[in-house]
């Protein structure tokens, strides 16, 4: 990180009265320190795996897109068209993973945001996809374009957000619009990965002209590296949709990359045990993840899941349970079975930005973390299952994302960390380390430094306000948009993409369908 100004404005510090500090710590680049965890056996992983190839064999997917089915058809898979059923061989899944990229270096709009998707590494995404917004001050709501706008900037400010999500919808501009003001924020606002969505080759193909426009990319560079992503999601059991065929196919074709996710509930679209609904879910990722390299050989795709189970009392999702954990785990192992960087995904169904919230949140995290998943959305702000998206949890969030990303730079155990002639020889017995030369050197560099946790004893606390940590977030983010600028990198484009984006708005601009 730059200096200390910068690294409070960064991580939101709140003392007013902290030294200067010049911590350097990255957070843009991440590797997962810790070491994998297994639910299953690997005998039963490969049977897992075997199933689902299997499933995909004599159960087949139904393909809606009839240009999936003719690409499927044509490189030998059985084909009916009548029940719109696709019988996928394991040759060919087995030629799609191997031509998948193991690794996939994303480009973001400025070179210092770029990162590299492999097993190993680590990428947080807030909380995305939400119909709603939500504040302590404003209330639950649907979800407008000032909201979207606020969510963007908090996710630029925090460096622990690597990815931009679909955050939340803002449902007061023009489905036929929307595509439009996303793009054109994402790519102005901020210099981080930006996401489109697979709403149709007309959106799909807007977006990718600004983004290539802006950005000064011939079509020869654009399709050289994934400059963008989508996230694609099956309609369990075994179907997938027209839009997430078409996008599969329309970023395969162009390089940029798709991330798979089946969305498996456990007990309602998916079977009861973890490993029966993870089989369906790994055996759905595999369908799409082979009409990618249909698509185009080595187009780079993400292998994902999100599974957890339901409340069998209401029906009801529920996040950050055991069988999520497990669920994280068993996906973890699939996805090193292939090989493939993968997604996976934490989140809560608490209602508020609450104690089961945060619990929830952080369970769901840290099974993803024991996966060694490569991406982890719905790190931050996500609330009631997807439908709302938390200014006060996204801070709370980032703030256990940061203390995971210092540990991701590990621990060092030097002589000058050990420190026998810097402070074990200078302290008597009796005595304190305050003063000891190997502290007086570290100690405004030694430790994080909470952008929301209040280490003050109780009396100073209450002397303060006895202010609590979902109202200290308020007033972190508030902060933070009062205080955002955004990013000077350098955008050749950006008078180009506004004419566009005028011209496309004049003729109708485009619906979201294929």
């Amino acid at each position: 990180m730059a200096a200390r100004g910068r690294d409070r404005r960064r991580r939101g510090r709140g003392a007013e009265d902290a030294p200067a500090t010049q911590r350097d710590v990255n957070y843009r680049q991440l590797r997962n320190p810790f070491p994998v965890m297994e639910v299953f056996p690997a005998d039963q992983i490969a049977d897992m795996h075997e199933t689902a190839l299997r499933t995909l064999e004599e159960l087949g997917v139904k393909v809606l897109l009839p240009e999936a089915r003719r690409l499927f058809a044509a490189a030998g898979a059985r084909v009916d068209e009548d029940s719109e059923m696709v019988f996928i061989g394991r040759d060919l899944v087995e030629a799609a993973v191997a031509s998948a990229p193991k690794s996939i270096a994303c480009r973001a709009g400025a070179r210092h945001r770029d990162f590299t998707l492999e097993l190993g590494s680590l990428v947080f995404q807030p909380g995305a996809g939400a119909p709603n917004a939500t504040d302590l001050e404003r209330g639950r709501r649907p979800a407008s374009g000032q909201d979207y706008l606020e969510f963007l900037k908090l996710t630029h400010h925090f460096d622990v957000f690597q990815m931009i999500s679909p955050q939340v919808e803002p449902q007061d501009v023009p489905t036929h619009l929307r595509h439009y003001f996303t793009t054109q924020a994402q790519v102005e606002l901020t210099d981080k990965f930006p996401f489109f969505f697979s709403r149709g080759t007309p959106q799909v193909m807007d977006c990718f002209q600004m983004l290539a426009v802006a950005r000064g990319l011939s079509d020869d560079e654009f399709h050289a590296h994934p400059h963008c992503y989508t996230i694609i999601n099956t309609n369990s059991p075994r179907t997938l949709d027209i839009p997430m065929a078409q996008g599969l196919i329309d970023f395969a074709r162009h390089g940029q990359m798709s991330i798979i996710t089946p969305f498996t509930l456990m007990g309602a679209m998916a079977p009861i045990t973890v490993a029966g609904a993870i089989t369906l879910s790994h055996a759905e990722a595999l369908a799409a993840l082979t009409l990618t390299q249909l698509a185009k050989p080595g187009a780079p795709v993400c292998y994902g899941t999100f599974t957890s189970n339901v409340d069998m009392k209401s029906g009801a999702p529920a996040f950050g349970t055991p069988s999520h954990f497990q669920a994280s785990l068993a996906a973890g192992q699939l996805a090193r079975h292939l090989g493939l960087p993968w997604r996976s995904a934490a989140g809560s169904a608490s209602n508020v930005n609450d104690v089961q919230a945060a619990n929830e949140n952080q369970f769901g995290l840290w099974g993803c973390l024991m996966a060694g998943a490569t991406v982890i959305i719905h790190s931050a702000g996500w609330l009631e299952g997807g439908l709302t998206v938390s200014f006060e949890k996204l801070v709370c969030d980032a703030e256990v994302l940061n203390m995971v990303a210092e540990l991701c730079a590990g621990a060092q155990a030097g002589s000058a960390e050990i420190g026998f002639d810097t402070a074990l020889r200078e302290v008597e017995p009796g005595g304190h380390f305050f003063a000891a030369s190997q502290t007086m050197e570290r100690y405004t560099t030694a430790f994080y430094e909470p952008l929301l946790h209040d280490y003050a004893n109780f009396g100073t606390w209450t002397e303060r306000g006895s202010v609590d940590a979902n109202h200290r977030a308020t007033g972190v983010w508030r902060d933070i948009l009062n205080n955002f600028e955004p990013p000077e990198h350098v955008q050749p484009g950006l008078d180009a993409m506004r004419d566009f984006i005028a011209r496309r708005t004049a003729e109708g601009g485009a619906p979201p369908e294929s």
